[in-house]
């Protein structure tokens, strides 16, 4: 099986070949390995399983069986695990923190046990939100021959006569109850229902985004990722999985050659097309900094401004990724793009064929419900938009599937935490048509830039998500709705004009034409300016603090390195 390798070109010669590796074979044979699997080519087969949520409790098994794969393709697997940080869990308190920083740690501990190790290719596995984006950067970063599986959602909870529950529905039933609109009993019966077993959130939120992402930019099989965790198909995909990526390094197809600017284009659209989360904004630049790509939230903004929403996921619309896959998944939504002319059919995709190849493969199924065909879209527009303005030079995100009104006006209030917000949230003291302003809670200034769900979905549950507006430097989740502006920039923490907005301020946001303006004379914000200092946070030492230093802004992807444009070698080719 080993013919068709030539091991003295692959990374792992340098731990595995001629007489001076003797020391790092007898590591191997310590292992039970043999000769011949010494050989061959050692493939990373990487996991972000653990225990920390039911996104991740499958994704060592998953990982495991795909070990299979590996070695029917001619290649020894090598398996480890990385972090991962639970927005589920994090959401609503300090440990909120540390989940972007997650994704930085999980790309950098990737990276430094595959060089370290010299390993010559990655087959992947993550399930929560930032674990998806941060596998993916690092094999993009160091483009040996790779493949990303998303271990699957969540099958829908049921209560009552609902068989839709996701934990969006939780969060928001918390809103109601503090609104007096439920009884304790109902918020304990939700809670206990809406998540009923393995796999990530269930509806078209951060970790189903990125997860239509990784097929639309051509690093996972196609059709591959939208099966549920529990479905006996994950199997099959694993295994597949495993002896794919002996065929790329077999043919030398690395991430950089499918990751054009082409299929990044793809992947916004299939973002906006799908309603899909605010993070792709923010996940997407990232992980074209590692390819040496210029692509920020202008470009990305551009490219949602210009796709048609067309399937009607939740937390916008109906249905979740179960429902999507039963439908045809990411490739129904890819084929009926394309149809329209909005998907580039030329990018090269881990199968060894085009994104054109591919879809071809695919047939329409007319009977479903889930997938609108394009040229009858459930909007014109993108469930995403870009927004730009005195308030935000450096841009701005909303969503806005499922949104009644684009454009919304009022006196700001203006909170410098997320939690003195929640807590007036709580205590019913916000009123209707105010802009609720959440800042210090960017990527410098959080530090870590955290997700206000917990703010938001209150504000649903008392049945305000329609008549306030909320914008922050921070992020929302996937699982957001309701006019929810996130990543202004630049953050209050480097003087942007979000810190310099006081309560009773008019902002005027517009959606539809792509704005979002602080109604304040130049004059009154420079005298303002001059009493402006940033302010400090507790986190003085540790990961926050060292992310805090390195960290760039939001719209560039709020990455912590220069990425591929400053390389001046590439791991791949050691």
């Amino acid at each position: 099986m080993t013919a068709k390798f030539d091991k003295s070109k692959l990374p792992s010669r340098h731990v595995s070949v001629g007489p001076e590796r003797a020391p790092h074979r007898s590591y191997y044979y310590a292992m039970g390995m043999t000769e011949e699997e010494i050989a061959r080519p050692f493939v990373a087969v990487v996991s972000a399983g653990n225990d920390s949520a039911p996104c991740n409790t499958t994704l060592d098994a998953q990982a495991d069986i795909a070990r299979g794969g590996v070695i029917e393709g001619g290649g020894t697997p090598r398996r480890f695990n990385t972090i991962t940080v639970t927005d589920g869990i994090a959401m609503g308190h300090q440990g909120m923190k540390s989940s972007l920083v997650s994704r930085e740690v999980i790309a950098d501990s990737v990276e430094l046990s595959v060089r370290g190790h010299c390993y010559d290719a990655i087959v992947g596995f993550a399930g929560c939100d930032k674990s998806l984006p941060g596998m993916m950067m690092s094999m993009l970063r160091l483009n040996v021959p790779s493949i990303f599986v998303y271990g699957g959602s969540i099958l829908p909870g049921h209560y009552k006569d609902r068989d839709d529950l996701t934990v969006q529905d939780v969060f928001e039933v918390v809103g109601r109850y503090a609104a007096g609109g439920c009884p304790l009993s109902e918020v304990h019966a939700i809670e206990k229902a809406a998540c009923p077993g393995h796999g990530a959130c269930g509806g078209q939120f951060t970790a189903n985004t990125m997860a239509c992402v990784g097929e639309a930019i051509g690093l996972s099989l196609p059709n591959s990722n939208m099966a549920p965790a529990p479905y006996k198909s994950r199997e099959e995909i694993a295994v597949a999985a495993g002896r794919q990526v002996m065929t790329l390094l077999e043919r030398n197809i690395r991430p950089r050659d499918i990751c054009t600017p082409a299929a990044f284009r793809n992947a916004a659209r299939v973002v906006a097309a799908t309603g899909g989360s605010t993070n792709g904004a923010l996940h997407l630049p990232a992980m074209a900094s590692e390819c040496g790509i210029e692509f920020d939230l202008f470009d990305v903004a551009e490219i949602f401004r210009s796709t048609p929403y067309v399937a009607d996921l939740k937390p916008g619309g109906k249905y979740v990724a179960k429902d999507m896959h039963e439908a045809g998944g990411v490739y129904m939504v890819m084929k009926t793009l394309l149809d329209g002319g909005l998907i580039d059919p030329e990018p090269m995709t881990v199968t060894g064929k085009t994104l054109g190849e591919n879809i071809e493969e695919i047939t329409w199924n007319p009977d479903q419900k889930v997938i609108y065909d394009v040229k009858s879209p459930i909007t014109p527009t993108g469930g995403v938009v870009g927004l730009r303005g005195s308030l935000a030079p450096d841009g701005a995100i909303v969503k806005v599937a499922g949104m009644k009104t684009l454009q919304f006006s009022g006196p700001a209030r203006v909170f410098e935490c997320e939690e003195d917000a929640f807590a007036a949230v709580e205590a019913r003291n916000i009123v209707e048509g105010c802009v609720i302003v959440i800042r210090n809670e960017g990527p410098k200034g959080g530090p870590g830039m955290r997700e206000m769900l917990a703010t938001t979905a209150a504000l649903y549950g008392q049945g305000m998500g329609e008549s306030v507006a909320l914008i922050t430097d921070g992020r929302f989740s996937g699982a957001t709705r309701g006019f929810c502006i996130g990543h202004v920039g630049p953050e209050a923490a480097v003087g942007g004009p979000i810190g310099l907005i006081e309560d009773g301020d008019v902002i005027a946001i517009d959606a539809e034409a792509g704005t979002i303006e602080l109604e304040v004379d130049e004059a009154t914000l420079a005298e303002r300016r001059k009493g402006w200092k940033p302010r400090g946070t507790d986190y003085n030492s540790g990961a926050l603090w060292r992310y805090a230093q390195n960290v760039g802004p939001a719209s560039k992807g709020a990455v912590t390195h220069p990425g591929a444009k400053a390389e001046t070698h590439v791991f791949a080719d050691i």
